[in-house]
């Protein structure tokens, strides 16, 4: 009783800055949204294909560099600060070379609504926002590089300092920049997208400010001396970090693909689902903290050779995460209302309301099974085992889940009380990749296996 306290301990100091973060990252997203919303029903309707569509790639991209945690976490654990310092530099030398393509692909990306049949004023919003969306998700995708070494070393209040710094930043540059507040120019969908890149060019800032010398130290050492740059190891690590980018880039795509086959059950169910869907996110994105810091722990664990541990941390991550899952179970399904009211359900016809109430009674199943994909998602990324993320998650959406949930509501077109067995649907095929996640997780801890092979920082 006493080690599972110590390690729950733990977890929640290394988790609770990053349910921060994310809480955080929620309430700008809504602020975001609410915006654009009230600026113009055009930036409204181009805000949403364009945020999907801006979130894939991105993802990609930081989900590729954000493999550096896991690799860091690793060395912190198998020989401390000095190790985790190095495998940091890679993962910036990674980040730096991924931030300029991203940022060189704008002229591209920002053609891709063009391709659509949508009306051109709402093309060219779209296409606003994904031009500049390349700069700002450049800069992200450096900022998770760096990132990655104070979570991978279990110092995330770092982590949570920064991203409330540019949280302040980006709430006010938003409201100015959309509207023309605070004597700054009234730009819309365009100001948007500034202020998002501002806002992580401060967090950027601060990042640098903070991280230790010896990781720019090291970091010099690769670019300009080529000191410890071993090609092999170097492409092994982008080799799986590829395979989590494009694991989150088909996992953002599907969830986008949930939302427009759920328009297919006409405008009450898709009303219904919009204002459901930030209920689902306060459900489940504080978990995302509890997942990462499980994974650190896990990737600490690993570094050490000590394997008995893992199991210890999964269980008591997985106990925090469902008594969380539980108490915001029970006001979806007893007072679905009250969370339900602040997001514009009062405001809507009786339909919506009713078809709103009765998805969030279900909502429950999907924060049960997300605990499980989510939290096995990020243990596997502790052990490097990043291709089988790929291939379960490829096979079970997009080959079975997906085509399940769009042939079944073939049948229901128009009919918004199909809407709640949608999401128990996709819900079971989100558990399934769960299950399929730990049963991995058990085989690699029964093999003490370690997908993660890290050159060593040169001596002297």
């Amino acid at each position: 009783m006493g080690s599972d306290f110590r390690i729950a301990k733990r977890i929640l100091s290394v988790s609770i800055p990053l349910m921060g973060s994310m809480v955080g990252n929620l309430l700008m997203m809504l602020v975001d949204r609410i915006c654009l919303a009230r600026y113009s029903s055009d930036t409204l309707a181009a805000s949403g294909p364009a945020i999907y569509t801006s979130m894939a790639i991105v993802g990609f991209f930081a989900a590729l560099v954000g493999f550096s945690r896991s690799c860091v976490a690793q060395a912190f654990g198998r020989s401390g600060h000095g190790a985790a310092a190095y495998q940091a530099a890679v993962g910036i030398f990674i980040g730096i070379v991924l931030a300029v393509i991203l940022m060189l692909m704008a002229p591209l990306i920002e053609q891709i609504p063009f391709m659509s049949n949508r009306p051109p004023a709402i093309t060219h919003l779209e296409s606003q926002f994904l031009y500049w969306s390349a700069y700002f998700g450049g800069v992200m995708t450096l900022n998770m590089s760096l990132s990655s070494y104070f979570n991978g070393i279990g110092n995330t209040r770092i982590t949570l300092v920064v991203g409330l710094i540019g949280q302040v930043v980006e709430l006010f540059m938003t409201i100015g920049l959309v509207f023309g507040k605070f004597g700054l120019p009234e730009l819309g969908m365009r100001g948007s997208c500034i202020s998002t890149l501002i806002s992580t060019i401060v967090i950027l800032a601060c990042y640098v400010c903070w991280m230790p010398r010896e990781v720019w130290g090291n970091l010099q050492g690769l670019i300009f001396k080529r000191t410890g740059l071993h090609l092999h190891d170097l492409l092994s690590r982008i080799k799986k970090g590829f395979a989590l980018g494009v694991s989150a880039g088909i996992d953002n795509l599907g969830n986008a693909a949930f939302i427009w086959i759920i328009a297919g059950l006409g405008s009450i169910a898709l009303a219904a689902n919009n204002v459901n869907l930030t209920v689902n996110y306060i459900g489940i994105v504080p978990l995302l903290g509890l997942g990462i810091g499980c994974s650190v722990l896990c990737g600490n664990a690993i570094g050490e050779n000590d394997y008995p541990q893992i199991p210890k941390i999964i269980f008591v991550t997985l106990a925090i995460e469902l008594m969380y899952v539980v108490v915001i179970s029970f006001f979806q399904i007893a007072t679905p209302e009250i969370l339900l009211n602040p997001f514009g359900l009062l405001d809507k016809p009786a339909e919506i309301q009713q078809a709103s109430i009765a998805t969030s009674r279900v909502l429950w199943t999907y924060s049960l099974a997300f605990t499980f994909a989510m939290t096995g998602s990020a243990i596997l990324e502790s052990f490097g085992l990043t291709r089988f993320l790929f291939v379960t998650r490829l096979v079970l959406m997009w080959l079975l889940s997906i085509p399940t949930i769009y042939l079944i509501t073939l049948g229901h077109v128009g009919d918004a009380s199909f809407l709640p067995t949608c999401w128990v649907v996709g819900s079971i095929f989100e558990g399934i990749i769960g299950v399929l996640y730990f049963w991995r997780i058990w085989v690699a801890i029964k093999k003490r296996q370690n997908g993660i092979v890290m050159a060593q920082a040169p001596s002297g």
